[in-house]
């Protein structure tokens, strides 16, 4: 049975974070938890918004703030948040940042309300329904268009035993999302691209899954439409606030569309990315779509639903583009981007592959690939993207 599930408030708009305030009154959150990175800090994001909320029963300038979020978030930074949020008497959780910090602020969510080490409450491991109603409640604020983190039910963490494991539930969805383009203008060229082919990714991934889900192909499509158009000009042009309008919606859209599920370019970023937690994940995700996209073109559920024709379209790619030439579409588009385009230049060794396919067979989003990926399948996946 297919479950269409839509719960945030979200605010997407050009100075959406002056709703923050109001947002805490209406979730009655009086004592919150800001849980950040040191570059959103420094940046000078992270005061912009604090500057101005109204309607608010928290003085912004009182809350205390755990800046130590990781590139990749750890279960060693969510126990030192925990001990800030016990130690101030927090009572909910506000997370300005990219994926990380918001991803940070759901095991912290976790972690302060519920006993036990962040494994058991893995989806993988089985551990999603132990999750509860007592999870600290969120506001998410994204200074990134990548991840959606914002508008979705789950988590990526680095487990102290160095997996890289997902964590689902509906408890764990932010209360409110505050979209603001405004707070992404200081994204490196760098990030902006990175983060935006992480959309691109949740968009084209979700969609060619094979689960049953219209709404999230929809909302797919759309923002995959949006992403492929705009993601050059927000590099390129960072102050151009209708782009970077375009790509926040399409990493909202992203996420609210993969609730339908993922695949084997997910499984892949994620055993990779936490045997080498330096590597972006966005990046990661850019690197392996070509493969996935070869990899799933001729199953029975693309050609019945004629996936690449669509997929094509939303890209303004010729019609009748077959799978190697949208696959090709996607390399170029990172290279014009100037992102890695191989394993290689990321400085990831063949010596690795033997740990990424087990972790990949093993990682939340490999049964939701619409083409089931053995062994050798990861491996030649692999092999093409080097």
């Amino acid at each position: 049975m297919a479950l269409i599930q839509y719960l945030t408030h979200i605010h997407l708009e050009a100075g959406a974070r002056r709703a923050i305030g109001a947002e805490c009154a209406r979730i009655g959150l009086r004592k919150p938890l800001i849980v950040t990175d040191a570059g959103v800090r420094a940046a000078g994001v992270l005061d912009l918004v604090l500057d101005d909320w109204t309607a608010s029963p928290v003085d912004p300038a009182t809350l205390p703030v755990y800046d130590g979020t990781p590139p990749n978030p750890t279960e060693t930074a969510v126990r030192e948040a925990v001990a800030l949020y016990r130690e101030h008497g927090c009572d909910g959780l506000i997370a300005v940042g990219g994926g990380s910090s918001i991803d940070l602020a759901k095991g912290v969510a976790i972690a302060a309300t519920h006993d036990g080490p962040l494994t058991d409450y893995a989806t993988i491991l089985g551990g999603a329904g132990n999750i509860t109603a007592r999870a600290a409640p969120l506001i998410a604020v994204p200074t990134t268009a990548g991840t959606g983190s914002e508008v979705a039910r789950g988590a990526i963490l680095i487990v102290d035993d160095g997996r890289k494991l997902g964590f689902h539930s509906w408890e764990l969805m932010p209360k409110s999302a505050i979209c603001d383009p405004e707070l992404t203008r200081k994204l490196p060229a760098g990030l902006t691209a990175a983060t935006g082919m992480d959309a691109i990714a949740h968009c084209l991934e979700t969609f060619m899954s094979a689960a049953f889900n219209p709404p999230a192909d929809g909302i797919a499509l759309e923002g995959l439409r949006r992403g492929w158009g705009r993601i050059e000009r927000a590099t390129t042009h960072p102050d151009d606030i209708d782009a970077r309008l375009d790509m926040m919606a399409a990493s909202m859209m992203g996420a609210m569309a993969f609730q339908k599920g993922l695949g084997c370019v997910h499984s892949l970023s994620h055993a990779l990315g936490g045997l080498m937690p330096r590597l972006h994940h966005g990046t990661l995700n850019a690197v392996f779509l070509p493969a996935v996209i070869r990899f799933n073109g001729q199953h029975e559920s693309m050609r019945r639903d004629d996936k690449i024709a669509r997929m094509a379209h939303a890209m303004n790619l010729q019609e009748g583009t077959p799978p190697d030439e949208l696959a090709n579409a996607v390399k170029a588009l990172s290279a014009r981007l100037g992102l890695p385009v191989g394993l290689a230049e990321m400085g990831v060794q063949t010596a690795l592959f033997e740990q990424i396919i087990d972790r990949a067979l093993h990682d939340h989003c490999h049964k939701t690939n619409p083409r089931e990926a053995s062994p050798s399948d990861y491996r030649r996946m692999l092999d093409e993207s080097m």
